[in-house]
């Protein structure tokens, strides 16, 4: 209906129509921004810009709930509150007794994905290993003896060396690296837009995904995905979603679209973690691509439901995967133009020492 009231109106009509909607808004915006109650009104009734995003951490809450009984590769939960042990035994001093809050949901949880079969290698091992060492050490209470007896009745506890458990900050791998040689690549990784026509290797790519998966998360979850588009036209098709990518779409070689995932909360709350922490591994990643000869450029994602739908589609997201941001990876073009973009000075970004 829509649709057909627009096509009914003159094409001389629609510029002054667009200024008065323009200015009614504005009107609008200026007077329901002065409460809370009267910022729910207009988001509920006037403006829908938030409609996707209501529904996406919605979509992520049910999954969330979903995936506590059909555990798949990860768990949220049990990362979420493995690492919540983890923090609790490095605690100075460490309490004789704590966890006892959520002790007993994280063992039925890595019960459950025992039996299931489905989680990966790596993140059932860190799981065992952190338990069997929280078990080790922790006083005893009715639920924390509850709660062994279910851990050792789904694994034996854990021995030997390679523990999946907290280390000595001292342990740490040793870098001489400078701040000068960091600062130099840093100020080498520039957004590049223009490539030459190479291929990018896959090798290259996974290196620096993986070095992108050790950067910080809220609570371990790592709520993000990469989606690769290694290809011209695939690359390409990609891009054109975004806003701001006209001229020079055609030419990129390799698109990674970073995808956030509202599955891994159970509470609205959280929703924003998403591109905190997927923000935090895609600078890691470009970093990482600029150690390799591999420039990138971050491209924009503006929340706007004509193109959330086509990214949805094209890459088959569910309701709670949200686009965080496109990365453009590949060769450089010699010739390429770099923006200068002057970065704020430290008397402006620096506050309250």
């Amino acid at each position: 209906m829509k649709k057909v009231i627009i096509a009914l109106i003159p094409k001389s009509l629609v510029p002054f129509l667009k200024h008065i909607k323009l200015k009614l808004d504005e009107r609008l915006m200026m007077f329901f921004a002065k409460t809370g109650l009267g910022a729910w009104f207009y988001y509920a009734f006037v403006s829908r810009q938030f409609d996707r995003e209501h529904k996406a951490v919605l979509a992520g809450r049910a999954q969330y709930k979903d995936s506590l009984t059909k555990i798949g590769v990860s768990s949220a939960l049990l990362r979420r509150n493995i690492h919540r042990l983890e923090k609790g035994l490095i605690m100075q001093p460490r309490r004789a007794i704590f966890a006892e809050d959520y002790i007993l949901e994280t063992v039925e949880n890595f019960c459950s994905s025992t039996q299931q079969g489905q989680l990966c290698k790596n993140e059932w091992k860190w799981a065992a290993d952190v338990l069997t060492e929280y078990f080790s050490i922790i006083g005893s209470s009715s639920i924390i003896l509850k709660a062994l007896d279910l851990f050792k009745a789904a694994a034996p506890l854990s021995s030997g060396a390679n523990k999946s458990i907290p280390y000595p900050h001292s342990s740490l791998p040793k870098t001489d690296i400078s701040y000068e040689q960091l600062s130099n690549l840093m100020q080498r990784r520039r957004s590049v837009r223009w490539y030459q026509n190479l291929a990018v290797e896959d090798n290259k790519l996974r290196k620096a995904i993986e070095a992108a998966s050790l950067a910080p998360s809220a609570c371990n979850r790592q709520p993000y995905r990469f989606y690769i588009a290694n290809n011209n036209q695939r690359a390409t098709e990609i891009a054109k979603c975004a806003m701001g990518t006209a001229g020079f779409a055609e030419n990129l070689q390799c698109v990674v679209v970073v995808v956030g995932d509202l599955s891994a909360y159970p509470m609205e709350r959280d929703r924003h973690v998403v591109y905190i922490d997927a923000s935090l591994a895609s600078m890691q990643f470009m970093l990482a691509c600029e150690t390799m000869g591999l420039s990138t450029c971050p491209i924009n994602w503006p929340d706007i439901e004509s193109r959330e739908q086509m990214m949805e589609k094209k890459l088959q997201l569910k309701p709670y995967e949200r686009p965080i941001m496109l990365i453009a990876v590949g060769y450089g073009a010699a010739d390429g133009g770099v923006p200068f973009s002057q970065k704020k000075g430290n008397d402006i970004l620096i506050k309250g020492m």
